[in-house]
C-alpha cells in the first residue's frame, strides 16, 4: 500500500514538473510575441532585464527539461485507471477551449498571445496547460506513429546528451535571472500586473531550480535511446 502511494506521488510530481515547464514555455512564447511585434518597440522588464532576447535561454531551459521531467514518471507503473493521461488530457483541453470561447472575449488560438490580467483568461491558461501536461505525459501511448516520432526525437537528443547536460544549468541560471528581473519590474513599475506576472515569476524560478537539479542528478546522462521493438 505504502509503495503504491509513493509511486502515485512520484508520478504526480512528474506531472507537476511538466506543468511548470509548460508554463515557462508558453509564458515566454507570449512575451516574445509581444517583444517582436510591438510598435513602438517594447522592452520587457527594463532596466532589470538587460535584453528581451535573454528569454530565449529561459525558453531553452523549459524545452530541455521536458525529457528528464517526463522520464521521472514514464519509468513508473501506475495502472491505467488513474494514469491513462492522454484521454484525460484531451478532455481537459476541450474544457479549456469551451471556457475561453464562452467566458472570455478572446479565442483559444490567441490564448497565450494576448496580454490580459483577466481572471477568466488566466484560469483558462492554467486549465489548458494542465490538460497539455496530462497529454504529453502519456502521449507515446496515443498511437504507434506518435510513439515512433517521439522515440526518433529521443534518439537524436541522446546523441548530444552530454552537451545538453552542460547546457542545462546555464539555461537554468538565465531562467532564474528572468524570474528575478520580472519580480523587480513588477514590484517597481507594474504592481497592477501581479496576477499574470506571478505565473512567470514562479515558473521561471522553479524551471531554473529544476535545471540545476537535473544537472546535479545527471538526469540527461541517465537517459538512453529507446530499444528497438522486436517484429
Amino acid at each position: 500500500m505504502a509503495g503504491s502511494i509513493w509511486v502515485i506521488c512520484k508520478k504526480t510530481f512528474s506531472l507537476v514538473l511538466i506543468f511548470n515547464l509548460l508554463i515557462t514555455i508558453f509564458t515566454i512564447a507570449g512575451t516574445m510575441y509581444g517583444f517582436y511585434t510591438s510598435n513602438p518597440k517594447w522592452y520587457p522588464y527594463t532596466p532589470y532585464l538587460l535584453d528581451g532576447n535573454i528569454f530565449w535561454l529561459a525558453f531553452a531551459a523549459g524545452v530541455i527539461g521536458i525529457f528528464p521531467a517526463a522520464a521521472t514518471g514514464r519509468s513508473l507503473h501506475t495502472g491505467r485507471f488513474l494514469f491513462h493521461h492522454y484521454v484525460y488530457g484531451f478532455f481537459v483541453l476541450a474544457i479549456a477551449s469551451v471556457w475561453v470561447t464562452v467566458f472570455t472575449p478572446i479565442s483559444a488560438i490567441s490564448l497565450f498571445f494576448v496580454d490580459s490580467s483577466d481572471i477568466a483568461v488566466n484560469a483558462a491558461r492554467v486549465v489548458f496547460l494542465a490538460g497539455l501536461a496530462l497529454l504529453l505525459d502519456d502521449l507515446p501511448d496515443a498511437s504507434i506513429w506518435i510513439e515512433n516520432s517521439l522515440n526518433w526525437i529521443k534518439t537524436k537528443a541522446c546523441t548530444i546528451k552530454h552537451i545538453l547536460h552542460y547546457v542545462t544549468p546555464i539555461t537554468g541560471l538565465f531562467s532564474i535571472y528572468c524570474s528575478l528581473a520580472m519580480l523587480a519590474s513588477t514590484m517597481a513599475n507594474n504592481y497592477e500586473r501581479w496576477l499574470p506576472n506571478s505565473f512567470g515569476i514562479v515558473s521561471f524560478l522553479l524551471t531554473g531550480i529544476m535545471a540545476i537539479a537535473f544537472f546535479v542528478r545527471k538526469d540527461w546522462l541517465k537517459i538512453t535511446p529507446p530499444e528497438p521493438k522486436l517484429a
